[in-house]
């Protein structure tokens, strides 16, 4: 009898504080959104310069030659799964900072910080649903009570529209008077006015991108832009940037100099289209950018000569390294040179932007074409690794004289000098050049899976095809041709 009572004292005592016995003493119950937002911002920001995006989506603009231990740069298609994955997980951290701010939604401790992440989800969803064109968007988990396994794929254009008015949404609910995330955001340090220039600068790019798919809508969003009070990124002291640095961990270096330090030789070769432009146009960018070769600075007489693109089995064979460039051993891939930033959005992509419009009338007249073009290239000068704080008058009289041009001819002289200020950047330089066909590139040797044709997007993870099977195929159905590297889209109609 007593052992029964003991038994149920014993029982009531367990039950009775179950929870608490069963809780870990060190389990995270709530997550500071500071370290979500600088989470993602960093790893966000640094995924566009990797070892893989560099030599694929940087093989296929021809600014890295890729090579045999990189098959996709040789245009043989395969799935791009930890690429799908990592975006993904991005959005979940991003809106885990919705979760852990619930309730605060209208108030100055969460507001700002609210807006802030959505504009920055923003940046995100355009760089997955460029990549690879329809994607799960509006069936994507936003409660992780209730998740969401098989959700649909929406269209880039709903995409679009969708991420222009969220844009807009957090613009509105900015407040200098609000709590921000302080030196938790890389970016801006908490500075609430800059959050917003770039936000209304985002919203520029996202229209600029659509011109050739709704014009209307371009115009719409790229004058509303423009004209706003707001402002757009008036100088590289309000680019989106995130400090790197050489004398800690390998994580915290620039992506560049991290594939250098832990990556294949066979990864650091520079395309011969990227140098070849630089040496026609006597580019003073050239050797800070680009190492002369071994074999060149060996017989006394240093140049610079890039790697084809995409090569074919038997011109691989015969290739010797020590002909071929790398980037700069005494920037780029230099621990001992000053860190260079790794950059999300700039002044000079933005005035790029500004003179493109320029031409089409929106928001600005033609006669300022020539204005925000040359801004943009001082701007990216200014930038390290380069640091040039003016123009040589005789490259501004060449390489950037925009006199006696058409407006194609125009467009073409933008885009060129933007696809090289975005070396590094390799996701936005494939965007652009898909967007507007600038530079001219020609394909490599090797047909690979396109027949010899550059890619145009990338392929859906093969989770989506064995997981989500209903909606993934309804989406591929949707495509020219099918989930391949070939299919374009929604808004890549400029070369069709």
């Amino acid at each position: 009898m007593i052992s029964g009572v003991l038994s149920m004292l014993l029982l009531s005592n367990c039950t009775k504080d179950f929870e608490q016995l069963n809780t870990p003493p060190t389990s995270v119950v709530t997550i500071d959104p500071g370290l979500l937002l600088s989470g993602v911002i960093k790893d966000g920001t640094f995924a566009e310069g990797g070892e893989l995006p560099n030599n694929k989506f940087g093989s296929w603009v021809q600014h890295w030659a890729g090579g045999p231990v990189v098959p996709v740069s040789r245009y043989i298609e395969s799935a791009e799964d930890n690429i799908w994955e990592q975006h993904y997980a991005l959005i979940r951290n991003l809106r885990q900072i919705a979760q852990e701010l619930q309730g605060q939604e209208d108030s100055p401790t969460g507001k700002s910080k609210l807006a802030i992440a959505k504009i920055y989800e923003v940046v995100i969803w355009q760089r997955l649903t460029d990549l690879f064109g329809d994607v799960p968007f509006s069936e994507v988990t936003n409660d992780p009570t209730s998740i969401v396994v098989t959700p649909a794929f929406d269209s880039q254009e709903q995409i679009y529209t969708t991420l222009i008015s969220w844009l807009d949404e957090s613009i509105a609910r900015l407040d200098a008077g609000d709590n921000t995330y302080g030196s938790a955001d890389f970016f801006y340090g908490g500075d609430v006015a800059k959050w917003a220039k770039f936000a209304n600068s985002l919203k520029l790019k996202l229209g600029m991108r659509i011109r050739f798919a709704n014009p209307q809508l371009a115009q719409q969003t790229v004058e509303s832009a423009m004209n706003s009070s707001i402002g757009l990124l008036a100088s590289n002291n309000d680019n989106a940037a995130v400090p790197t640095y050489n004398n800690a961990q390998a994580e915290n270096f620039n992506p560049m100099l991290s594939q250098y330090v832990r990556g294949s030789s066979d990864l650091r070769y520079l395309a011969n289209t990227l140098i070849d432009q630089l040496k026609a146009d006597d580019d003073p960018r050239l050797p800070l950018l680009v190492q002369p070769t071994v074999n060149s600075v060996a017989a006394g007489q240093p140049d610079y000569a890039g790697l084809g693109v995409a090569l074919t089995d038997n011109e691989l064979a015969q290739i010797i390294r020590a002909n071929y460039s790398t980037a700069s051993l005494s920037t780029w891939f230099s621990q001992t040179f000053a860190p260079i930033p790794c950059y999300a959005l700039t002044y000079s992509e933005v005035s790029f932007f500004k003179a493109e419009a320029a031409l089409l009338g929106w928001g600005a007249t033609s006669a300022d074409t020539e204005t925000f073009f040359l801004e943009g290239v001082r701007a990216a000068f200014a930038l390290p690794p380069y640091n040039i704080s003016s123009l040589p008058g005789t490259y501004v009289a060449t390489a950037l004289s925009l006199e006696g041009l058409t407006d194609e001819q125009k467009l073409e002289k933008i885009q060129t000098q933007k696809w090289i200020h975005l070396f590094g950047r390799n996701y936005e330089a494939f965007a652009e050049w898909r967007r507007t066909g600038y530079p001219l590139l020609v394909p490599g040797n090797n047909p690979g899976s396109t027949n010899g044709q550059i890619p145009r997007r990338a392929i859906y993870s093969t989770q989506e095809a064995q997981l989500n099977g209903t909606n993934y195929n309804n989406a591929v159905n949707r495509m020219s041709n099918g989930d391949t590297f070939l299919s374009r889209v929604w808004w890549d109609k400029r070369t069709e």
